[in-house]
């Protein structure tokens, strides 16, 4: 399970469904390479990840995206906490 912090005003950076006309929610970022790359090797989703959380400006570390592309590989769920500041 990933953990990231995000202050609340940049909430709306991670949420998809977010009232902010913000451009680049990772939520939706996440749910469309889910779908688009179940089954592909981590390797592979490890740096299209990369680039949807650095356009939502958000600080996952290597290791969480690495958790990220593993579920989004095996098509497990992954769950993210989230601690809004």
């Amino acid at each position: 399970m990933g953990e990231i912090s995000v202050d609340r005003q940049h909430l709306d950076r991670l949420l998809a469904d977010s009232a902010s006309t913000y451009g680049a929610p990772y939520q939706r970022a996440f749910a469309e390479l889910a779908e688009a790359h179940r089954g592909r090797p981590v390797a592979e989703i490890l740096p299209l990840l990369r680039c949807a959380a650095d356009e939502a400006l958000l600080g996952f570390t290597d290791a969480d995206l690495r958790e990220q592309a593993q579920a989004i590989s095996t098509g497990e769920p992954y769950v993210l906490r989230v601690t809004v500041a």
